[in-house]
């Protein structure tokens, strides 16, 4: 049997309170959607470049928000010492350029694997807590907001790219 992406429970969260759960509920609600724009396609299909030369595909996309997920979460927020995802001898876009249809479904896996280990390193952080990136002061509230708009610039090339692959609108 040939393996296709699952479709995701989609999440709701709060709307009034505190900046923290509202924070949390958009961004898991951001990362579902992109899950569910995936949803029901094979590897294959989820590693089509549907846009020469564009190396943009929905597999990448998985892929590079997974690396995107550890380096603010874990390594940047936490100074949680895991290495790179990829190999940073194959070059920054190694995430989009050194994939696999057959991998696939470990790739869906890894990203959902680092959803739970970037939640759980900055369980106990408080959102106004910092961190140096660069010389710059970050709070971990920012870093909620800059994945929230990652994943919003990418779920809207993840409609376009579903589009192209299927037909498929409005995932």
């Amino acid at each position: 049997m040939t393996w296709t992406a699952p479709t995701p429970a989609l999440t709701d969260g709060p709307l009034v309170g505190d900046d923290r759960p509202i924070l949390e509920a958009f961004l898991n609600w951001q990362r579902a959607t992109l899950l569910n724009i995936c949803a029901g396609l094979t590897g294959e299909q989820l590693a089509q470049r549907p846009i020469p030369p564009s190396n943009l595909s929905l597999l990448g996309l998985v892929r590079h928000l997974a690396k995107v997920e550890r380096i603010w979460f874990r390594q940047r927020a936490a100074g949680q010492p895991v290495g790179p995802m990829y190999d940073a001898a194959r070059g920054k876009d190694a995430d989009f350029n050194e994939l696999s249809a057959a991998d696939a479904p470990g790739d869906f896996q890894r990203l959902q694997d680092e959803w739970r280990s970037a939640d759980a390193a900055v369980a106990d952080m408080a959102f106004d807590d910092t961190f140096d990136v660069n010389g710059d002061d970050f709070s971990l509230r920012m870093v909620y907001v800059h994945m929230i708009h990652e994943y919003s610039r990418h779920n809207g090339h993840a409609d376009l790219l579903r589009e192209l692959i299927d037909g498929t609108t409005g995932r």
